[in-house]
């Protein structure tokens, strides 16, 4: 036998809700409260009509039965950052300064930005997480130039015309092969 529904007492502000729902997301709320509670479907049944999953169909009738109604944007109820060790101000003010230093023409060094921020979280973390943080503030791994910055041309030039030629390409060792004709 499966348990029976709570929430009875949601179901008339449920209602209000069905009557005057702006967003697909606030009508299948509702719906989740409503067709379990007033026609006696299970979750099963219930996430057949709205088109989710059980499990989703449940997070919502939850969600609405503890007073969590979906606002007219219909937020999400999943979703975010769940797992982030900074906010993004808080990684912002950690890489302003080696954000500054590659501006002005120095070279972005990833292994002190991740010294600064392990000493600042307090444990290791990986190193595509601090790729992936450079990425978040508008900061990518540039190429390297076509030429280096301390070169000289004109030493170049010097040099290719002042070397001795290459030396003409040895001849084919190994015993020679006649081929009669």
């Amino acid at each position: 036998m499966s348990r029976t529904f709570h929430g009875h007492e949601s179901v008339d502000a449920a209602l209000s809700v069905l009557a005057t729902a702006s967003t697909v997301e606030q009508l299948r709320q509702a719906q989740a409260v409503v067709l379990p509670l007033r026609y006696g479907l299970n979750l099963e049944q219930t996430a057949e009509v709205i088109g989710l999953s059980p499990g989703w169909v449940s997070r919502l009738r939850n969600s609405f039965i503890a007073g969590n109604v979906l606002d007219a944007r219909g937020a999400a109820v999943r979703g975010g950052r769940r797992r982030q060790s900074f906010t993004i101000e808080q990684e912002a003010a950690l890489l302003l300064p080696f954000l500054e230093q590659a501006r002005e023409g120095g070279v972005l060094v990833v292994n002190p930005i991740k010294l600064a921020l392990e000493k600042a979280l307090g444990r290791t973390m990986a190193l595509s997480t601090v790729y992936n943080i450079l990425h978040r503030h508008g900061w990518r791994k540039l190429a390297p130039d076509k030429r280096h910055p301390q070169s000289d041309p004109a030493a170049q030039d010097a040099f290719k015309k002042n070397s001795p030629r290459r030396s003409k390409p040895s001849k084919p060792s190994g015993p020679k092969v006649r081929r009669s004709g």
